[in-house]
């Protein structure tokens, strides 16, 4: 199941992906890797580009590792 939500003063896209043993939920931040920084705090994943918060959004459970490749942050996690 996709399931879509928005996050960030402009809206920015993020979509979860649920699946049996797991999640993913992507999200394009449209900043160089080397200027990303993610951290989750009480279910809330917080995403800064240059030290300063870009947008934060929900996990649904534990997260197991946070990814990001060409702009595109992936957060992946169990139930």
């Amino acid at each position: 199941m996709v399931r879509q939500q928005y996050a960030g003063e402009d809206d920015r896209f993020v979509r979860r992906y649920d699946y049996e043993d797991g999640w993913v939920i992507a999200a394009d931040v449209g900043a160089a890797d080397d200027r990303l920084a993610t951290d989750v705090v009480d279910g809330t994943a917080i995403v800064l580009v240059d030290d300063e918060v870009e947008l934060e959004f929900e996990v649904p459970g534990s997260v197991e590792s946070v990814d990001t490749n060409n702009g595109v942050l992936v957060v992946r996690g169990d139930r």
